[in-house]
């Protein structure tokens, strides 16, 4: 169980995670958390992601989706088909409610930032 420090902390750094993540690129919630040093932590990033809104109006939480490029975290975003505009808008295409190339959007943290 983490403190609450330690969950402010985690909250922080999935942030500066996000923020990095590049126009036309997505992520997901356990790619984030492995970054993070927290590989089992996938549903709290979920949860931390659910709650940016109140804290980060300039933070791109439509590039985070789930393990399969699953539009998971869509009703964060008010109104039906919102995170979906918003991905095609840079260029990916979603398909239902999933990014269609989901291996060549996926964009991985431990590989991709120079900590």
């Amino acid at each position: 169980m983490l403190s609450r420090t330690d969950k402010d902390a985690l909250a922080q750094a999935v942030y500066d995670i996000v923020r990095r993540i590049p126009s036309g690129r997505a992520t997901s919630y356990g790619a984030i958390a492995k970054a993070t040093g927290y590989p089992n932590l996938a549903r709290m990033v979920g949860r931390i992601m659910k709650n940016s809104g109140d804290y980060c109006e300039d933070l791109p939480a439509h590039r985070v989706v789930n393990s399969q490029g699953i539009l998971s975290g869509k009703e964060g975003f008010g109104h039906s088909g919102q995170m979906h505009r918003l991905l095609e808008q840079e260029g990916i295409t979603v398909t239902g409610d999933k990014i269609s190339n989901w291996k060549n959007v996926f964009w991985d943290p431990i590989k991709e930032i120079w900590w």
